[in-house]
């Protein structure tokens, strides 16, 4: 009997506890912060961690609604609108001394600045570093970015880079100049050029490749990308412009222009041309990367990394509808190879 009274003391402490923290419905106004975002990816960034599905689910069923009305996923919010988010339950979040932890290990870090205004910040990213973490890389470049700039109130990537890949990285300060920003991308109105060193002579008359790539997962999980068909189900049209910047004895420096931003496409596209980019650790020639590393027939010069560099981005400003064009002169090490290739055999 008293096992009983207990159970039923503790079975409604349960219940008081659970309705304490039911989800409830959220009224909230839209700030700059959010200013232009999309309804979906407006939920998605809020309710972390639910599933997507069921987040597509509240609004196609009306219950998130914008300034008291039903609204789409494309909805792009305005300053002051009012949206009604539906009772979500939310997954457990770390600890706040785990998120401390965590904000603790990663270091604050600024990188060489091409450009900065209110609306956006442009860097010189360094090869090595990943743009952000996940996929074991602990933090990136936003994550030391946001940690340098507590004060910061929006801080995001515009587009990516590779992890190995150095050069040119655009970030919004503010929501209005992300959208701008990733629209333009998007619609292909930015120019983007690339400083890449393959071995072997280009041919001359190659100046366009145009060749479906197709994303896929390597045994260990990692993304590879192969060459299609164009008529593959999976591809998608993939277009680069290659010039010859400087030719050497045995190598040859290009500028490539990307019309199109598949993942890994200027290293898949020059690859599958016979000419894969220096020091390239995914598809490149591992024996020619390992004897670079060594130091071995440049009189023990060693040179350790890829040789792609984002050397010139131009785009409209997001605010003043300027063009703006910048550029990123080639870093050291790759100067230095270049410099020793051009020197007399």
């Amino acid at each position: 009997m008293v096992r009983s009274i207990i159970s039923t003391k503790e079975s409604g402490k349960d219940s008081a506890d659970r309705a304490a923290t039911a989800p409830e419905v959220r009224r909230l106004l839209v700030d700059e912060a959010s200013e232009g975002q999309r309804l979906d990816n407006y939920l998605l960034r809020l309710l972390k961690g639910v599933p997507k599905t069921h987040v597509y689910r509240v609004i196609r069923s009306g219950e998130v609604r914008v300034n008291k009305g039903r609204a789409a996923a494309d909805t792009r919010l305005a300053i002051g609108d009012e949206v009604r988010v539906p009772p979500v339950r939310l997954p457990e979040r770390n600890s706040d001394a785990a998120v401390a932890a965590a904000a603790k290990a990663t270091p604050a870090r600024e990188f060489p600045i091409l450009f900065e205004d209110e609306h956006l910040l442009a860097i010189d990213k360094p090869a090595g570093v990943a743009v952000h973490g996940g996929s074991g890389v602990s933090f990136g470049v936003i994550e030391q970015l946001r940690r340098a700039r507590p004060s910061a109130k929006f801080l995001e990537l515009v587009h990516r880079l590779d992890r190995e890949t150095s050069g040119i990285l655009l970030l919004a300060k503010k929501r209005s100049a992300l959208v701008a920003l990733q629209d333009q991308f998007r619609a292909r109105d930015t120019g983007k050029t690339y400083a890449a060193l393959v071995a072997g002579a280009w041919p001359a008359r190659l100046k366009v490749i145009d060749v479906a790539l197709h994303k896929t997962l390597d045994a260990r999980g990692e993304r590879h990308v192969l060459v299609v068909p164009n008529e593959h189900p999976d591809g998608r049209r993939s277009i680069s412009l290659v010039q010859i910047a400087q030719s050497f004895q045995g190598w040859t420096l290009l500028d490539v222009t990307i019309k199109t931003g598949r993942t890994h496409q200027i290293r898949v596209h020059l690859a599958n041309a016979g000419h894969a980019i220096v020091g390239d650790p995914k598809y490149g020639d591992f024996a020619l990367n390992k004897q670079l590393a060594r130091g071995d027939g440049l009189a023990g010069l060693r040179f350790e990394r890829m040789f792609l560099h984002a050397r010139r981005l131009a785009f409209d400003h997001p605010a003043s509808g300027a063009r703006i064009e910048l550029a990123a002169p080639l870093p050291a090490e790759c100067a230095t190879l270049l410099a020793r290739l051009s020197e007399p055999h």
